[in-house]
């Protein structure tokens, strides 16, 4: 297995944490923007694309802040997906800050499939 590496970006997204926090939490706001489809049972989701499902684990969440995803295929690494919501305490603008792992050389790509899948979300929410 090769290793993967961290990585985080950051979202600047006009929109409540309560609302932002429906559409990463459940199943009908992920289908959304993020995936084709998704289905839950429990802690377990499945997303799927073009045809293709994958399998995720609901680690930990926290409402209104953060949700965090561990894909099944990757059972025996340290790897995971969050979707945090940051507020900042000045100017009250809302963040997305996506922490997620990667091939060293697909780093980018996935950077850019984030970057896409954000920028769907922001479409959805009215956000610029």
């Amino acid at each position: 297995m090769s290793d993967t590496i961290k990585y985080e970006i950051e979202y600047v997204i006009q929109s409540s944490p309560q609302l932002l926090y429906q559409y990463l939490s459940t199943p009908s706001g992920l289908s959304e923007w993020f995936a084709d489809d998704v289905n839950s049972r429990g802690e377990i989701f499945n997303f799927i694309w073009d045809g293709s499902e994958e399998e995720a684990k609901l680690l930990k969440k926290k409402s209104d802040e953060f949700i965090k995803f561990k894909w099944s295929e990757n059972d025996d690494d340290d790897s995971f997906f969050e979707m945090r919501i940051i507020v900042d305490e000045i100017t009250k603008d809302v963040s997305l800050f996506i922490t997620d792992f990667a091939e060293e050389d697909e780093v980018d790509e996935a950077k850019m499939l984030w970057t896409n899948q954000v920028s769907s979300l922001k479409q959805i929410l009215g956000s610029k």
